[in-house]
C-alpha cells in the first residue's frame, strides 16, 4: 500500500481531537494496569510492561488512543474500539496479537520469564517496536536487555532504502528530531533493527527508535505542543511500522 499523496495529509495527521481520559491512578513502577480486552480479532495496539520502573507507561494512554483514531482514516486497518492493552513479556495472551510497543527501554531488566516470553513471541511471528530513550547509559540497558531475549542478536543501524520506511509512507528524511528541548538542540533520532537470523535480507524483527520518541509526538498531537512536521513524520513511522509488522 501506499500513502496517499495529497496536500491536506499532512493537516489530517494533526486533527486528532483528544477527548477527555481518565486521571490514572499512579503508583511504583507506574500506574495500576487495566484488565486487557477480550481477544474479539480487531488489531489491538499492545503496550509492554516491565517492573520497577514507570516508564513502560510514558504516554499512554493519549499514544493509543490518538493512533487509534488516525488509523481507521488513513489505513484499512480497524483498531479495536475499546482501546488498548498492557501485557506482561510472559504473558500467553501476548502470542495473539502481532505488534508490541516497548517504551522506555533504558530502565528494562527483564526475568528469565520475561525474557523467554518476549523470545518466544518474535520466533512465532511478533514485531517489535522500541521507543524513546536516549543517551549512551540508556542505550547500554536496552543492549543488555535485548540480547537476554536474543542471544547473538545484531543491531543494524537502518537506511532510508530498508523496506520499513516505505511500506505505506513514503519517508523522506530520517533526520527528525527529538521532542522537546534536545531535539532543539541537535538531537536526531537514529533508526536500528534487528533482522531474522542476522539477514538483512530476511524480516525485520525488531525496530529500534534511539534518540528518538514518536510516542510522545503522538501523545501530544492534538495540543500543538510540538511542531507540525516532526508530529506529522512520527505517525508516518508508527504507521509504517505497524503495516510492516502486520504484512511481514
Amino acid at each position: 500500500m501506499r500513502a496517499l499523496r495529497r496536500p491536506w495529509l499532512v493537516l489530517l495527521l494533526l486533527v486528532v481531537v483528544a477527548l477527555p481520559l481518565a486521571a490514572q491512578r499512579w503508583r511504583r513502577g507506574g500506574p495500576a494496569i487495566p484488565p486487557p480486552l477480550p481477544y474479539d480479532g480487531h488489531f489491538t495496539i499492545v503496550r509492554l510492561w516491565y517492573p520497577y520502573h514507570g516508564g513502560w507507561a510514558y504516554d499512554w494512554p493519549e499514544m493509543e488512543y490518538n493512533l487509534g483514531r488516525i488509523l481507521p482514516e488513513l489505513t484499512s486497518l480497524r483498531p479495536n474500539p475499546e482501546g488498548s492493552n498492557i501485557l506482561r513479556m510472559d504473558d500467553p495472551e501476548l502470542l495473539k496479537y502481532p505488534i508490541a510497543y516497548l517504551s522506555e527501554p533504558g530502565y528494562w531488566y527483564p526475568s528469565e520469564s520475561e525474557a523467554l516470553g518476549l523470545r518466544q513471541y518474535l520466533a512465532k511471528g511478533g514485531f517489535l517496536i522500541v521507543d524513546d530513550f536516549h543517551f549512551p547509559n540508556e542505550w547500554a540497558v536496552f543492549h543488555e536487555a535485548i540480547l537476554r531475549v536474543l542471544p547473538g542478536a545484531r543491531i543494524d543501524r537502518l537506511d532510508l532504502s530498508h523496506p520499513v520506511f516505505d511500506t505505506f509512507f513514503g519517508i523522506e528524511s530520517l533526520e527528525v528530531p527529538y521532542p522537546g528541548r534536545l531535539g532543539q538542540r541537535g538531537l536526531m533520532g537514529e533508526f536500528y533493527g534487528i533482522h531474522e537470523d542476522n539477514d538483512p535480507e530476511k524480516r525485520l524483527t525488531v525496530v529500534i527508535n534511539y534518540n528518538m520518541d514518536i510516542g510522545d509526538y503522538m501523545e501530544h498531537s492534538g495540543s500543538g505542543f510540538y511542531a507540525v512536521d516532526p508530529t506529522n513524520e512520527a505517525y508516518k513511522f508508527g504507521i509504517n511500522y505497524l503495516i510492516y509488522g502486520l504484512t511481514r
